[in-house]
């Protein structure tokens, strides 16, 4: 379901699927090829989202961002890139995610954290504030620790896990 906020609608770009399930609320962009899988709950009220290309936000995760205040004029959008597969339960709260990551199931990412590009983010992991992943490593743990640099098949998996989205949500829309 898209929904407007104060006159803004969440907008989508070609290609886009988005599932009936879903709830996108206000100020959203949402790239070419990307998709929006069950359950997923993303509100663009009090700040803005931005979501690239070919992109997939699995079922049941929740996307959102913190309000700009005297303390914080510009407060903490949510801004994913292109190539990003944000699994199952994730929680992603006023952060930066670059190109080419995955974030595992049930982990959560929280305000002014900034991940670089070519990460994975192990399941269930938490992303304090304020923190930078660095490019290129595995991340793990509660709270989150680097853990070892990624293998060169990993990283080659981060646009297969994309694109295996990207075919999945054709297959999708050609059904609807």
């Amino acid at each position: 379901m898209l929904r407007t906020y104060k006159g803004i609608a969440p907008k989508l770009s070609t290609g886009v699927y988005v599932d009936e399930s879903a709830v996108l609320v206000g100020d959203i962009s949402i790239g070419r090829d990307s998709s929006v899988w069950p359950l997923v709950a993303a509100r663009g009220d009090v700040n803005y989202i931005r979501i690239g290309e070919r992109t997939n936000v699995q079922d049941g995760s929740v996307l959102h961002l913190t309000r700009k205040s005297p303390s914080n004029p510009n407060g903490f959008p949510l801004i994913i890139g292109d190539d990003v597969t944000v699994g199952h339960k994730v929680m992603l709260h006023g952060c930066q995610l670059g190109n080419r990551i995955l974030v595992g199931m049930g982990a959560i990412v929280m305000d002014n954290v900034t991940v670089e590009d070519d990460v994975i983010i192990g399941g269930g992991a938490l992303v304090p504030p304020n923190k930078t992943l660095e490019s290129g490593y595995l991340y793990v743990g509660s709270p989150v620790k680097q853990a070892r640099k990624l293998t060169d098949q990993e990283l080659a998996f981060l646009r297969v896990s994309a694109q295996n989205y990207v075919e999945l949500k054709d297959e999708y829309l050609q059904e609807s």
